[in-house]
Formats: C-alpha cells, structure tokens, sequence
C-alpha cells in the first residue's frame, strides 16, 4: 500500500489493482476491486504522489515477410512504413490497409538507411554502393543522386528545421549535405577510428549530434566545428545503435553495441547511468519512445526488450521468429512502434487491455489528475 492508500497486487499472467478510501474526513467506502490482464506492471513516479500505470498489452498490427530489413522508418502525416532490404530495394506499406503503397529498386548493393523527408515529400537513402539518393515519394521521381563517400553508408539523419542531411560511413567520416545549396557537404567531421554505424540529431539542441563507432565509443559533435565536443567510452566491443531522449530539459543518450548490453548515458554528466543487460548477442538497434516511458532494445539474438524508462527494469521481452533484429522506428503521437528483421517487418502498438486507449493517453492523462 501507498501512502494515498491503494494496494498493488501482481502475479505474472494478471494484475490485481485495489483501491481503498484512507481518508479518515471521508466516510470509508466499501473497498473496490478491478481485475484486468496484461503482461507486467509498471510504477511511475510522480512529485505528488504515486501514480499507477500498467505495462499495456502488446497488439500485433502487422506482420510483412520479406528478405533482410535494413531500416525503418514512420511517416508523420500518412499510415506508412518505409523499409529498406538488404537487397537494394524500397518498399512502403500502409499498416491501416495492410497493403502495400509502393515497391522500387534503389541499388544493386544492400539500402541500410533510408528516411522520409515529409516536409519536402521525400525520401533519402544511403546504400553500400556510397550513393545517398533522394525520390519525391509521390511521384517517384529521383530528386537526387551522388556519391557522397568512399565506403559503405550506415546511416543518414534528417535535421528536424533546417535542409540538413547528416550521412555516417565505414570510410569513418560523417559528412552534413545542404540540400538548398544544391547537396553541397557543408562540414566533415572526423574523430572516429573504426566504422561509424548511426548517427542522431539531439532532440535539445539540434545545432548538436551524436555518433556511435565499431570504436567502441560514442562522440557528440555540434554542427560548427569538425572535431568532437566529447566522447563517451564505456562500452567494451563496438557500438551500433545510438537514439536521444529528454528527461525534463536534459538530455540522455541509450547506446547499444556488440559487448551485448545497452547503456543509458547522461549528456551533461558525460557519464554512463544504467547498463541495461539480458541480451545474449549483439545489441543492434535502440529506441526511446517519443510518448511512452519505455526504452526498446534489439539484438541478433532475435529478441526485443521493453524496459522502464525510469526504473531501467526489464518489463517484456518480445519474439516473432523472424530472426536478428535491425531497425526500429516509432514517432510523437502514436503508440506505435515498427521492428525491422533478417526476414520481415513488424508493427506493434502499445494499448491498454481493458479499454483500448493507448499507452500514451493513459500516461498522459494520469500525469494530470490525481487518483
């Protein structure tokens, strides 16, 4: 029991939630029970009280069988997945209709990253032919093409304001594109001393950028100077997988890499926080939700792991037999996450089992009452 006088009773496969009137003002009210099935229970806290939220049913919306899923991405507007193949080719599906939107051959050498660009009706892709290309996605035309390095391209981030691409390379440079000065590289940095896998914009400062290596290391950049603002170093193997996320105005960092674990770090404390470990191989993708309280891990074991944000505890593990995982992507507003594997896609949303709203609303709505 808490000290507002609710009671929390957990087995594995349900969650008992009890609510008792402590309030010796107030006439004591018969005590009120409500039984609902999920898979965990999670506790948020909150400066007043105690607040309640439980770790909501996973719904399975979509299941696409393909070869090797490279990268995904959501639209904002649209009910789009963009995912790119090992293959070189690009394919969108729609998750309300289930169907597919449109299929195209991008390269003759595997697409690892590829984004929408909404506000300009895009889509750019990295290929390990060194090419970065761009397509007006409504009408297919090939908006651009260059070769903008000289090994293969892992990853390319969009700025969320300004015409601004970054694009991170095995030849272990990173490289910002202006597409308004006619893709001109406005700025190279350098630093890194192995394969340079993902790069993100901070959600904080998008003047800053981060960047994790098969070094080993994580480097913050700011978008004015080539050199690194500063380096984490913490992981033992090389990492893979970076993503940004926001606790009240500072920003954190969660990293994945081939030493099997994932690493929360603080950026203003430049130290790791929280080691997140269960994986048995090689972490290979990240992501913190933009809604929910969760941090969601990847790995070539072929599993994916829902942690609490705040607590860092392990809440679920999920399993659709499609192999080692390679992408995740998920966006404000929806509950939704896509999960790109060796052999397919996957959409799941987060929802609550005995209503239907998504996780979300109910965090959201919960943060501003009291029960």
């Amino acid at each position: 029991m808490d000290k507002d006088g609710f009671i929390f009773l957990a087995t594995k496969d349900t969650i008992v939630f009890k609510e008792m009137a402590m309030h010796a003002h107030k006439p004591q009210k018969p005590l009120q029970s409500s039984l609902f099935h999920c898979q965990a229970l999670r506790f948020c806290s909150f400066p007043s009280s105690l607040k309640w939220a439980p770790v909501l049913d996973i719904e399975k919306e979509l299941v696409q069988h393909s070869e090797r899923v490279k990268s995904v991405d959501l639209h904002p507007k649209e009910p789009w997945i963009l995912a790119s193949l090992y293959s070189g080719t690009l394919c969108i599906w729609n998750y309300h209709s289930q169907e597919l939107v449109k299929s195209f051959k991008v390269a003759e050498s595997p697409v690892r990253s590829a984004k929408f660009i909404q506000r300009k009706q895009w889509i750019v892709t990295g290929a390990d032919d060194k090419f970065i290309r761009v397509f007006n996605y409504d009408t297919m035309e090939k908006i651009a093409e260059f070769e903008a390095h000289t090994d293969f391209i892992r990853s390319v981030a969009v700025h969320p304001t300004l015409p601004y691409l970054l694009s991170a390379s095995d030849d272990m440079v990173i490289k910002l594109w202006d597409w308004e000065k006619g893709w001109e590289c406005s700025q190279m940095f350098k630093g890194h001393a192995h394969y340079v896998m993902q790069v993100a914009f901070s959600p904080k400062d998008t003047n800053t950028f981060a960047s994790a290596s098969l070094d080993g290391t994580i480097k913050v950049w700011n978008l004015s100077s080539s050199d690194p603002e500063f380096t984490l170093d913490g992981h033992s193997k090389g990492v893979n997988c970076i993503d940004y996320f926001m606790r009240g105005s500072k920003p954190y960092l969660v990293s994945g890499s081939d030493d099997h674990t994932a690493k929360v770090w603080d950026c203003e404390a430049k130290s790791c926080v929280q080691t997140l470990e269960g994986h048995t191989n090689n972490v290979s993708a990240v992501c913190v939700h933009p809604e929910l309280p969760i941090i969601i891990t990847g790995s070539e074991d072929g599993n994916v792991h829902i942690w609490d944000e705040a607590t860092y505890r392990l809440e679920n593990t999920l399993n659709y037999g499609l192999e080692r995982v390679w992408g995740f992507g998920c966006m404000k507003g929806s509950n939704r996450v896509v999960i790109g594997y060796d052999k397919g896609t996957v959409m799941v949303k987060f929802v609550s089992p005995h209503s239907g709203v998504s996780m979300g609303s109910l965090v959201k709505e919960k943060e501003k009452k009291e029960f």
